[in-house]
């Protein structure tokens, strides 16, 4: 907050479009962007047609699950394939809308080596399970948060 106007700088206001409630919530997820030699996992998914990292909220399935459990655990579920973690990257956060609420969402990705699994065997949370090479991932993506972690992970690869 900006003290000596009394407002708050430009970049932290939040604005509501009209119509929906004015209402926030924090949310915590945590996924994977997995590699497989020269191939990256990507998904695409079912409600919004998205091509994303696969990713979920963080214990909303099982009570005391810590961010790496839940990333493992979201690979697996939405693409079928199962990761080995080697290093988390810099967490990335995005504002949405979801029915009325205004959502701040903030992910925690961790970059995965294959070790296993049938990318066939997803969920219906995505329609699509594909690997690509690593130079087709950004044109992919479709958005910009997704692309900046993309940024830090390739670095590491």
């Amino acid at each position: 907050m900006d003290r000596t106007s009394g407002s708050e700088p430009e970049d932290l206001r939040v604005r509501f479009p009209p119509g929906t409630l004015k209402i926030m919530k924090l949310q915590f997820s945590a996924g994977g962007i997995v590699i497989k030699g020269s191939k990256i996992l990507l998904c695409q998914h079912s409600q919004h047609h998205g091509w994303v990292f696969p990713k979920g909220l963080i214990g909303d399935h099982v009570d005391g699950e810590d961010k790496k459990e839940t990333a493992l655990r979201e690979v697996k579920e939405e693409t079928g394939a199962e990761g080995k973690i080697l290093r988390a990257l810099t967490p990335v956060a995005f504002w949405f809308i979801f029915k009325k609420e205004k959502i701040k969402k903030t992910v925690n990705y961790f970059l995965m080596e294959y070790v296993g699994g049938d990318i066939a065997k997803h969920d219906q949370e995505m329609e699509n399970v594909e690997w690509l090479d690593k130079d087709k991932i950004e044109e992919r993506l479709t958005y910009k948060s997704d692309k900046k972690v993309w940024q830090e992970a390739k670095s590491f690869i």
